[in-house]
């Protein structure tokens, strides 16, 4: 098993199925890219992400997958609904903040602060392929997710 402590840093990588001990901290505020996996299971995906200033995880909606994001650092304004074009449901948050996002329920995070917006993603079930890089979110739109 793979041990990481507090003192150490792990690599940012998909670490798959793999049992994981980390410092998330860390690791959310570490990663640089848009989107990084960090794990990859057969019913949960960890993920990372780097927002920057005044970008956004775009508006989406995931159908079979329900999701919860915790703000690590920045500030951003999450925006919700039932329907793409009527996201009623809006919250600002920042550092320790956390998002649950039932499946079907559009949705939006866009960084409102003057810095990265540093987050993490719990997929369940896993969303993206194992070991996805998205260096932007340009990336992550070419790519479909």
């Amino acid at each position: 098993m793979r041990h990481r402590n507090c003192g150490e840093h792990p690599e940012i990588r998909d670490y798959g199925c793999e049992p994981f001990i980390f410092n998330i901290n860390h690791a959310t505020n570490m990663n640089e890219n848009f989107r990084t996996t960090l794990w990859t299971g057969e019913h949960l995906q960890l993920t990372l992400m780097s927002i920057p200033f005044c970008g956004d995880i775009g508006v989406e909606m995931h159908p079979d997958v329900d999701q919860f994001i915790r703000v690590e650092s920045g500030r951003a304004k999450v925006y919700m609904g039932s329907c793409r074009n009527n996201l009623q449901e809006q919250a600002c948050v920042d550092g320790n903040y956390a998002i649950l996002i039932p499946a079907g329920t559009w949705h939006n995070i866009v960084n409102v602060g003057n810095r990265p917006l540093k987050l993490y993603s719990l997929y369940a079930p896993p969303q993206h392929p194992f070991g996805t890089v998205h260096q932007t979110k340009a990336d992550a739109e070419h790519e479909g997710h």
